[in-house]
């Protein structure tokens, strides 16, 4: 580390840049009657991750209650970090994000102005193992770990000089952007493969383009042909000629998965799947891949698509079947079993229930024109997934060294080119 490294705080740096460590809104400023199903995002503890903002489940409020919040408004480079619980998450505000506001549960840290430190060098900072050790062990409460202003204030902080602060975050940054990229990718590809299933098997836009003389949009002639030109009536409705009225069960198997606790757990490079996703690894599988994952108790009716072997635990069921598994897992997709829950002490999904419900089943020719279709998409995805895993790799280890000024930058850049460029 050279001598023009500074030993300093984050309270410091928000003093010396005109910034402000900010805790968000009380509950009484901000109830759950104040949430719409449309509005101004409001961020969550829940909705932080290491670095990044999921809107997954975000809440949300009516611009007015934005107003009378408005010193809770986020901006441009703020970090915003969990108050309780994992208080070591947190996430940098990217241009998108502007206007929303930090919620209650969370802590808002605005650096100010960059004439001493760049705010996605600090937010890098912040994410380094050393600072999260250090999050940890000065967070207060006997049950659950507790952050305010105060200890925020104190965080240590190894400040170089401002260019190199910049080029730091230059290579994490590129790092992030295409591990961003990637997943934007895959999002991509999913919402396709989800619209063409639903067009298919749950619209039938197919049929009725024949059946009023058209040909289907976004099909060539040779698919087209697999699909019949009219309807006929069934107790589920009217239904494409030749399909039939069934159900889960004559489709598919949802096997339950088996007990495994963590102190059983061997490590290894094999994912262990319980209804929440991916709760650890284990050395051994217990199904070969792919299949889909499906959520059984805690979070119901959860899906996940799996290539790799794989061991479901017995919060989950997993699926066998013989027809294409694409179409499996994206009619699970539409089945609604998240609704499907049968205990109200522990949220559970009643195998039968989801067997009997009733599906408009194809003939084996249209499930294997959509697997032939979707199963292109379904190995990219896999394929950017893997690339992923070996982008965060990397981001990871350089971190903590780039942070500590351990590795010098060309040689970290020189790294990233042959990933980036790869």
């Amino acid at each position: 580390m050279s001598s023009e490294w500074q030993s300093t705080t984050l309270g410091a740096i928000c003093n010396a840049q005109g910034g402000a460590i900010q805790t968000g809104p009380f509950g009484s400023q901000l109830h759950t009657s104040d949430y719409k199903e449309h509005g101004v995002p409001v961020v969550m503890p829940t909705n932080i991750g290491d670095g990044g903002i999921s809107e997954i489940g975000i809440a949300r409020i009516d611009d007015s209650d934005v107003e009378r919040l408005s010193q809770h408004k986020l901006h441009l480079g703020d970090i915003v970090f969990s108050r309780r619980g994992d208080v070591t998450k947190n996430a940098l505000i990217q241009p998108h994000e502007v206007g929303w506001l930090c919620g209650t549960g969370c802590l808002k840290v605005r650096l100010g102005d960059k004439s001493v430190a760049d705010e996605r060098f600090i937010s890098y900072h912040l994410r380094s193992p050393r600072t999260k050790e250090w999050l940890v062990r000065h967070a207060v409460g006997a049950t659950m770990p507790n952050l305010n202003t105060g200890i925020l204030a104190s965080v240590p902080i190894m400040l170089p000089p401002l260019h190199v602060q910049l080029r730091i975050g230059e290579i994490l940054g590129s790092l992030d952007d295409c591990i961003a990229i990637l997943r934007e990718t895959n999002a991509t590809l999913e919402a396709m493969a989800q619209a063409i299933f639903k067009s298919w098997f749950v619209d039938f836009e197919p049929v009725r383009a024949k059946a009023e003389g058209r040909q289907p949009e976004r099909m060539d002639a040779a698919t087209a042909a697999l699909f019949p030109d009219s309807f006929e009536d069934s107790e589920q409705g009217m239904v494409p000629k030749r399909w039939r009225v069934g159900k889960v069960e004559d489709l598919m198997e949802l096997a339950y998965g088996k007990a495994l606790k963590s102190t059983d757990r061997v490590d290894g490079q094999v994912p262990v799947y319980g209804s929440g996703g991916i709760t650890g690894y284990h050395n051994q599988a217990l199904v070969a891949g792919p299949s889909v994952v499906v959520g059984r108790k805690g979070t119901v009716g959860s899906i996940y698509w799996e290539d790799r072997p794989f061991f479901p635990i017995d919060t989950v069921f997993f699926v066998k079947t013989d027809k294409p598994l694409t179409y499996c897992y994206y009619l699970l997709k539409t089945l609604g079993l998240e609704e499907m829950n049968t205990d109200a002490a522990v949220p559970g999904l009643n195998r039968g229930n989801a067997y009997r419900l009733p599906v408009v089943i194809a003939d084996e020719y249209v499930f294997r024109a959509f697997d032939d279709l979707v199963s292109g998409w379904r190995s990219e995805i896999f394929a950017n997934c893997k690339q992923v895993q070996v982008l965060t790799k990397i981001r990871d280890a350089l971190l903590p060294k780039l942070i500590s000024g351990e590795i010098r930058l060309p040689e970290a850049e020189s790294i990233v080119r042959s990933v980036v460029n790869a």
